[in-house]
């Protein structure tokens, strides 16, 4: 189903705002909390680090704190709004573990989605047989994990390449990405015939980065990440990077600089478009030719 803005950047554009206000009047957090009645800078804290689902009521008496005029108000009541929303959000990802359902609120809503990944298809771009296959494999190290509940939050999470506005998404794939890895061959024929396809749709673009490929100065990411940018310029462009076992978020302009830096040059140092569905295809040729049969033991008779 097509989602709004997601309640997570618009609780960290929230956050950011509220903080400027806060120190373009020159109060601290205790003096802002001493005026509210509030216990502790704790909850003031968080809701300016956009860790906490914020309370309108409490957005509305920070904003008379700090003497917001009309039309600025009124903005900021929309992205609270967008922030504290349950809208359709816990119905859609309820099923969702906490690490997918972090990838979902950030891909919900964005305009532009650049995913790196060195060694497996991103979520966005599996199927079904070979997500399985990566859940269970993770499984091993992840206690708990139901798999089949984890499945299917994959494939709605891709819903979001489907919608009536879909994202501009890019994915850059080291070329061992296109090896099966391990994968039984019918699954890893119908993974690379999935991929061709969903390089024909136009919002679309996979480029592949050959075994060869070095970006400018032989740079090169250390771990996969996913790049996040959103129609309104205000929200926060985030980066997720991908760690064994946890996800690391930045948001910080210096970090993001670094990465649109490094992107740019993965981009100048990937196949084109065009080249990368030509790989894909040719390995989809070799996948489909069958492999030989091993020879038979053959049986020497005895001599009599």
């Amino acid at each position: 189903m097509p989602m709004s803005a997601s309640p997570v950047v618009r609780r960290v554009r929230l956050g950011a705002e509220l903080r400027r206000l806060r120190r373009r009047q020159s109060l601290t957090l205790e003096q802002v909390c001493g005026r509210l009645g509030w216990a502790s800078t704790s909850k003031l804290s968080r809701i300016e680090l956009g860790q906490s689902r914020p309370d309108l009521a409490d957005v509305l008496d920070l904003l008379d704190v700090y003497e917001v005029p009309p039309g600025q108000r009124d903005e900021l009541i929309v992205i609270a709004r967008d922030a504290a929303t349950g809208r359709g959000w816990s119905r859609a990802l309820g099923e969702m573990g906490e690490r997918q359902r972090a990838y979902a609120e950030l891909e919900a809503g964005a305009a532009r989605i650049v995913e790196y990944q060195p060694a497996v298809v991103p979520g966005l771009l599996q199927t079904p047989a070979y997500a399985r296959l990566r859940v269970t494999a993770g499984a091993l190290l992840h206690e708990g994990v139901d798999v089949e509940a984890d499945v299917r939050a994959r494939v709605l999470r891709q819903d979001v390449l489907r919608r009536a506005d879909p994202p501009r998404y890019t994915a850059l794939l080291d070329e061992r990405v296109c090896d099966p890895g391990g994968a039984p061959d019918d699954v890893w024929r119908d993974q690379l015939r999935h991929l061709v396809a969903l390089a024909d749709r136009p919002h679309v673009t996979i480029r592949l980065l050959s075994r060869d490929a070095a970006a400018q100065g032989g740079v090169h990411p250390l771990a996969a990440f996913s790049y996040y940018a959103y129609p309104d310029p205000d929200d926060p462009r985030t980066v997720l990077v991908e760690t064994l076992t946890t996800d690391l978020r930045l948001v910080t302009e210096a970090d993001l600089a670094r990465y649109e830096r490094l992107i740019d040059w993965l981009l100048a140092a990937a196949l084109s478009a065009d080249e990368s569905v030509e790989l894909l295809a040719r390995r989809l040729g070799s996948a489909l030719v069958p492999r030989p049969r091993e020879p038979r033991d053959v049986a020497v008779p005895e001599p009599h």
